[in-house]
Formats: structure tokens, sequence, C-alpha cells
């Protein structure tokens, strides 16, 4: 990775992390350079980075302003896929499989290149979403464990992977949201919880291990879990509603023949 798409990535971070808002102005460059402990030189490609994909606003002799939090072209995509999840629930499907095409690929990267920090980052998101779990809090469990995710991408120091997820991350949640309340649905149980959240320890843990094949694996085995439970909910589903109609319909057995 060049040095400025690491320092980029960095001040990106810095943006989310501070909660800066739309049309707000940063810091001047050298309190910025200071935090992030580059140099003003690298800085500056950075923010032209970040201006060139639609985040950042440069305005001489005033500074640099926040356009976006996500990419304009990623919104621009983002946004009609998030009207046919609302109009059709089966898009989720879609989604899965676009997350399986990204995440093997961020997930394979991130265990060869992530930092100390990437590492520590991925084991808080993880053990947030454990804590959130146990106390029953079904939408923070939800948003943590895309947070998770994001968190994985983000050590993948690829930042077009990682441009992507942060853009789908709206979408990611309400998948991941509507995906958690269907699999708990149908298999009402502790086991099924306890099976997911061994999927992400499994993750965790290959990660820190640096073993890139098996952080694929476990992926593409939990998103592959998910696929399968939503694809039983789906015939569950048409069965009761086969089974309804049955139930409603005038019988379409011949009438007897009298004697």
């Amino acid at each position: 990775m060049r040095l400025s798409d690491h320092v980029a990535q960095q001040l990106l971070a810095l943006i989310q992390s501070s909660d800066f808002k739309a049309g707000q102005r940063l810091p001047a460059e050298r309190t910025l350079a200071a935090q992030l402990n580059v140099s003003r030189a690298s800085l500056r490609e950075a923010i032209q980075q970040l201006t060139s994909q639609g985040i950042l606003r440069s305005q001489v002799g005033s500074g640099t302003y926040l356009t976006s939090q996500t990419p304009q072209w990623t919104q621009r995509s983002v946004d009609p896929l998030a009207a046919l999840m609302l109009s059709d629930p089966q898009y989720r499907y879609d989604v899965l499989e676009a997350r399986i095409a990204l995440e093997s690929s961020t997930t394979w990267h991130a265990a060869l290149r992530a930092s100390p920090e990437d590492k520590s980052k991925i084991l808080q998101c993880f053990e947030q979403m454990i804590r959130y779990q146990q106390s029953g809090d079904t939408d923070l469990s939800a948003r943590a464990d895309a947070q998770f995710h994001l968190a994985v991408a983000e050590a993948s120091h690829n930042l077009v992977l990682v441009q992507v997820m942060r853009g789908l991350f709206d979408l990611v949640l309400s998948s991941v949201t509507q995906n958690r309340d269907i699999i708990m649905f149908v298999h009402d149980s502790p086991e099924t919880l306890t099976h997911l959240t061994a999927q992400h320890e499994a993750l965790v843990k290959a990660i820190i291990d640096g073993d890139a094949a098996h952080a694929r694996h476990v992926v593409n085995e939990h998103l592959g879990y998910v696929r399968n439970t939503l694809l039983q909910a789906d015939e569950n589903l048409a069965r009761r509603e086969r089974a309804a109609r049955l139930q409603t319909s005038p019988s379409v057995l011949p009438d007897p023949i009298l004697p």
C-alpha cells in the first residue's frame, strides 16, 4: 500500500471517529498532521485523494471541509439498492452474495496485513457484540455485528475495499438486522446464537493468527450458514402459506356418487 493511501485511510478513520458532520471544516493541516503523526506533504496527498472521491472539499484561503461521510458514487449506488431491499426482502440474498465476494477478500487481506491496533479494534467490536447479545439488545447487537465486519475490512488496508464496505454499511446493517431477526425466529434457541458467536470468534482468531486461508474459510462458512438458514425460513413460510390456503379454500374433491 502506498503511503498516501495509508494516510488517506487514517484521515478518514479520524474523521469518522471524531463525528464530523457534512459541511464542517476540518482542523488545520498542522493539527491534522500532528494527530496522525505524518508529514504535511503526505497529509496533502491524502486530502487530494479524498477530495477526488467526493468526501472532502478544499477551499483556498478557508480550509478543508467534509462533503460526505461516503463517496458520492457509492451513495448513488447504494440508494437504489436500499429501496429494493425495502420493496422486496428477497434481495437480501443478492446482498449476501455480494458480501461473500467482498468479505472473502477483506478477511484474507486482514489476516495478512492487520496491525496490532487493527486486531485490538476487531477484538473490541467482537466483545461489544457479545455484551449486547447477552443484554438482549437486538438492535445494538446487529449494529455491533456490522461494525465488526467493517473493522475487518479496515484491517485489509485496501482503500477501495474499505470505501466500498463503508459505503455499503447502512445496507449491510439493514441486512444483518433482518437476517438476525429471521434466524432467531426460525431457531429460537441459545444454541443458534452460540453457533453464530463461535463463527465470529473463529474469524477473530484466524486474523490474529495471520491465517489468511482459514479466515476466508470461516467467513464463507459464516455467511453460507446465514444464507442456508434464511432459505429454510423462506421454505417454512411458503409451506405454512400453502397449508393456510388449503384450509380456507373449498374442497377440490369430486362429489361422491350416490347409489
